[in-house]
């Protein structure tokens, strides 16, 4: 029957899984990446939608023609979108009860269609590394999704060639990963999720091996983002400090100040310091900077501290 992947569908990175002789494990694409930007770039009319890595290099300089952070869009209609959800650098349009479509280059893309380019891609690198076809999926959304939102999902998964096995709350698939659901006695976990673009925190009952959603609370424009936003801004004010060019408005050189702090802050999660390399600028001018995650968390400490709301209020209501 072939195996089973399960894919977690991230507003900001995405990634395929499967399970080999009982042992999970993230399947990597060509390149050695186990995390897909969900950031799909349409080139032109009728050409082949990129995506992933090489999709969010060209956003910067492609806004209008690359889709980001559609999982936002999911299921919903254009009455359900608020004027902030709207301000992305691409045309979304939707009005009352019609589905929200993204117009580039002549043609309307659904929300379902553009997460299923993110998706066919997850296949092609989950059969170029297991060798054989993939057809069968699990997917997971958040706790909070209504059916639209579910169904909107196993559609996507649908038009990339998927069979949709199940569609799994996303902190039920982070018990499962932790092995909680062998607790023996009756229990409540707290799951906490500070995603790329979002965050929430869900409540779970366990009780004989079943896991109940009792409560989530969240903020969808919270996330990693904001910590490498806060990062970025200080790189910039450090390279101008220094008598290098103020980054601020020159986008191809804050694309590449955003790579390079988002790997120091992956980096900072398990090492104590990390270098900050950005050779040649310019022609004239280099950078470079050893942070400390001392220096990442005080830089941080507001954002992180912004979910604590949440927290209890998700605690309150289970």
């Amino acid at each position: 029957m072939g195996k089973i992947v399960g894919i977690d569908l991230g507003t900001t990175n995405s990634l395929v899984a499967t399970v080999d002789a009982g042992i999970p494990f993230v399947i990597a694409d060509p390149d050695g990446q186990r995390l897909t930007p969900s950031v799909v770039h349409i080139p032109a009319a009728g050409a082949q939608p990129i995506v992933g890595h090489k999709a969010n290099r060209v956003r910067v300089l492609k806004p209008s023609e690359t889709v980001y952070s559609v999982k936002r869009f999911m299921g919903r209609r254009g009455a359900d979108i608020s004027r902030e959800e709207m301000l992305v650098t691409y045309p979304v349009k939707g009005e009352g009860t019609g589905a929200v479509t993204i117009d580039i280059h002549g043609r309307s893309w659904t929300p379902e269609e553009i997460s299923a380019e993110i998706l066919k891609k997850l296949k092609h690198d989950a059969e170029h590394s297991l060798g054989e076809p993939v057809t069968r999926a699990v997917i997971t959304v958040p706790a909070y999704f209504n059916d639209a939102q579910r169904n909107a999902t196993k559609k996507a998964g649908e038009l990339a060639g998927f069979t949709v096995e199940r569609i799994v709350n996303e902190p039920t698939a982070a018990a499962l990963a932790y092995g909680l659901d062998k607790l023996k006695e009756k229990s409540r976990i707290a799951v906490y999720d500070l995603g790329g673009g979002t965050f929430d925190l869900s409540i779970l009952e366990l009780s004989n091996g079943v896991f109940q959603v009792l409560s989530t609370n969240g903020n969808t424009r919270l996330g990693g983002d904001d910590l490498d936003k806060r990062l970025v801004d200080f790189l910039v004010e450090r390279i101008k400090a220094a008598g290098g060019p103020d980054a601020a408005g020159d986008h191809p050189m804050l694309s590449r100040i955003r790579e390079v702090a988002e790997q120091t802050k992956i980096q900072l999660s398990t090492e104590t310091e990390a270098d900050v390399p950005l050779p040649f600028l310019t022609s004239t001018f280099s950078f470079s900077y050893k942070l400390t995650r001392k220096e990442l968390e005080d830089l941080t400490r507001e954002i992180v501290l912004r979910t604590r709301a949440h927290c209890l209020r998700s605690l309150s209501d289970a």
